[in-house]
């Protein structure tokens, strides 16, 4: 059983080919050099961070599937500073279009000492922002970036930092091992 931890670089889609007739985009196959395995989820073109990959179908669902409760953790910069009463409705969960969102964990946090993002998040001198730490037991299309939307403080940078056990910490951006 292979399993690869991936940093995904921001603006990398989640596949080894691309689509037809869509705009090239960098892939996995522009980073990954390991035959046989297949991203464990997906993270989002804007989104950064760990992308595991394996080779194990059993795995791959334990990992993905939101019946199995992993948790992933987001280190996520927001637009404006949420006060208490914005951090306990993504603590009890969030009403989105879908349906309510699970209870998650969150906190601020300082700012964590990251690789540059290119391009940069654009800096605006009027706007506050600040980091929070999110770790959520399930995983809709573009949840974190809805959850913050919906309690005010949309996402600037999200950077997915832990998967259950593994992390992408010691690894640049692009860069893999094998676990």
């Amino acid at each position: 059983m292979a399993l690869v931890l991936f940093n995904k670089p921001f603006g990398v889609l989640c596949q080894f080919s691309a689509e037809p007739g869509a705009p090239e985009r960098p892939t996995l196959a522009q980073y990954i050099d390991r035959a046989g395995v297949y991203p464990a989820g997906r993270l989002d073109l804007d989104s950064e961070g760990l992308l595991l990959l394996t080779d194990d179908g059993r795995l791959q669902a334990r990992i993905a599937d939101p019946r199995f409760k992993a948790a992933k953790n987001y280190l996520v910069q927001v637009e404006g500073e949420p006060d208490g009463a914005a951090l306990e409705a993504l603590r009890r969960g969030v009403r989105l279009k879908d349906g309510m969102t699970l209870p998650a964990e969150v906190e601020r946090i300082e700012a964590p000492a990251l690789w540059p993002r290119d391009p940069p998040v654009r800096f605006r001198k009027t706007v506050a922002d600040c980091w929070i730490s999110l770790t959520l037991r399930e995983g809709r299309n573009r949840q974190v970036r809805r959850m913050t939307a919906a309690v005010g403080h949309p996402t600037l940078r999200l950077v997915r930092w832990r998967i259950g056990e593994w992390t992408v910490e010691g690894l640049a951006p692009g860069e893999w091992r094998e676990a």
